[in-house]
């Protein structure tokens, strides 16, 4: 029996004087299960369909499998291996199969994954500058390389977080300092001088946003959510209107959040028009691009990012549709030095003689120690290149819009929204076999939940879900390295096959 599944894993008492390894696993020992995990890493990418994408585990299955305490005595290797192939692989969802089409699809790219290999060997905290030389400028570098593939203006200067989220917050941050209001140093309880700050975001925004001003203090009833249009993109009238009405009522507008592919339909707010309100009424304008801003490394696409140089801050999450493994969150900022006079702290430990003639990560935010993220992202800049990059952004678009072209022509579906990207929004509707539905919107909201959960239980796709117009939405995601029209076209073979037996 394996550890794992001993339920009384102590060993016997070892005699008087026994003195435990204090060393590490041996050089000989670490490049035997080095390689084999590699080459069992190498077969898992190369063979991923093997598994069901979507976990066939029921709740507190894996937990009950292990011990309910930690080993006293160390274990082999081998046996430790062996139950992460045995007990862990079966309770994960597989991220990089390439039928993951539920969410956001991602995937983590081979170049990456040696470079967060890589990454984990140094196990460099990149504080400062002297804590980690090469990480801080090969930050820069990469950023600085991605920024031009972007389109980005040369004034943005980049910061690596480990999600939109944060990155997000940090802006906000950045953009509450830029009022002035010493909200640093006084804080912003207890104070009667600060009125109502207002932060816009459209309805359709991420739920980072909301999170972000609960997290600093600012609370839920700052944000404004503007109205979306038929396209779902935030109304810049409905946001003039809203600025207007809050400085009337003695509130004060601050910031605007702007979306480069929204999270259920993956539209695009009209920004240049958002850029012109902000710079009008004095706001400071970030811009989402988590998902859709890696589009813009595709030449024909960068329009994407239309009116986002005139943004002071923007985010985009390499690990989303950039194949970096996750996780890796890249803010551009005009004013790096309103986000850096919001946070930076050097206490006397910290203190360096080179402090004037370098960039330290930890004066950018809240965290100290930072990962050498900045290894990965450069490795698949590398080994891709822009055109690498572009030709597969490229690929994930075709096959969302040939999904898009067979749910447009058949009469049993839908589109519920436009396929920008390489997101589709669609549902299952009545059909003309299949009669009036008479139970209405409901029973129809209900068929399609029922249809995700079906084809989700086979293990072989696994597809999301929204509300647009409080409709119940299918989600089909493409942006897996490895997903080719094989796997799209067999999602699509599945979605009828279930739909059929559901409607029967």
């Amino acid at each position: 029996m394996s550890r794992a599944e001993d339920s009384h894993p102590n060993r016997p008492d070892e005699p008087a004087g026994f003195a435990p390894d204090t060393g590490d696993m041996s050089p000989e020992e670490f490049r035997r299960f080095g390689h084999e995990a590699i080459d069992w890493i190498a077969d898992y990418l190369s063979h991923p369909e093997r598994h069901p994408v979507l976990a066939q585990v029921e709740p507190g299955e894996l937990r009950s499998r292990l011990p309910a305490s930690p080993p006293r005595a160390g274990e082999p290797m081998s046996e430790i291996l062996a139950d992460v192939q045995r007990l862990v692989v079966p309770a994960l969802t597989h991220w990089n199969h390439p039928s993951f089409f539920a969410y956001f699809a991602t995937s983590a790219s081979a170049p990456g994954i040696l470079g967060e290999l890589l990454s984990a060997a140094f196990d460099a905290k990149a504080m400062l500058w002297r804590t980690s030389p090469a990480s801080t400028e090969l930050e820069e570098v990469a950023l600085d390389w991605l920024r031009q593939l972007m389109g980005l203006p040369a004034d943005f200067g980049g910061v690596i977080y480990d999600t939109a989220s944060v990155a997000t917050m940090h802006a906000v941050a950045a953009a509450r300092e830029a009022l002035g209001l010493r909200v640093r140093e006084e804080g912003m309880s207890g104070r009667a001088d600060l009125p109502l700050l207002r932060l816009y975001a459209s309805e359709q925004s991420h739920s980072s946003v909301e999170k972000a001003l609960i997290a600093l203090g600012l609370g839920q009833r700052s944000l404004r959510k503007v109205p979306a249009d038929a396209g779902f993109r935030m109304d810049t009238a409905a946001l003039s209107r809203l600025v207007a009405e809050d400085r009337e009522a003695g509130a004060l507008p601050f910031c605007v959040v702007a979306t480069v592919g929204t999270t259920s339909t993956t539209s695009v707010d009209p920004v240049p028009e958002i850029a012109d309100v902000c710079e009008r009424e004095g706001l400071w304008l970030h811009v989402d691009a988590a998902y859709a801003g890696s589009a813009a490394v595709v030449p024909e696409m960068r329009h994407v990012l239309a009116g986002c140089e005139r943004a002071d801050s923007l985010v985009t999450n390499p690990h989303k549709w950039l194949f970096t493994p996750f996780d890796l969150s890249a803010l551009y900022c005009r004013r790096l030095d309103v986000l850096r006079r919001a946070f930076t702290l050097t206490p006397e430990y910290l203190r360096a003689p080179e402090a004037g003639e370098v960039r330290n990560g930890s004066d950018y935010g809240v965290q100290l120690g930072r990962r050498f993220r900045a290894l990965k992202l450069w490795m698949i800049l590398r080994y891709f290149g822009q055109e690498g990059l572009a030709a597969r952004l490229r690929e994930h678009c075709r096959l969302a819009a040939e999904f898009a072209r067979w749910v447009a022509e058949s009469p049993d579906w839908e589109l519920l929204a436009p396929v920008p990207f390489s997101v589709v929004c669609f549902r299952a509707r009545r059909g003309t076999e299949r009669g009036p539905d008479e139970g209405g919107a409901a029973s129809l909201d209900a068929l399609n939940e029922r249809l995700m959960h079906a084809v989700n239980a086979t293990g072989e796709i696994f597809i999301s879900h929204t509300k647009l117009n409080d409709v119940f939405t299918l989600r089909l995601a493409v942006g897996n390295i490895r997903t080719t029209e094989r796997h799209v076209r067999r999602a699509w073979e599945l979605l009828n096959e279930k739909l059929r037996e559901l409607s029967g």
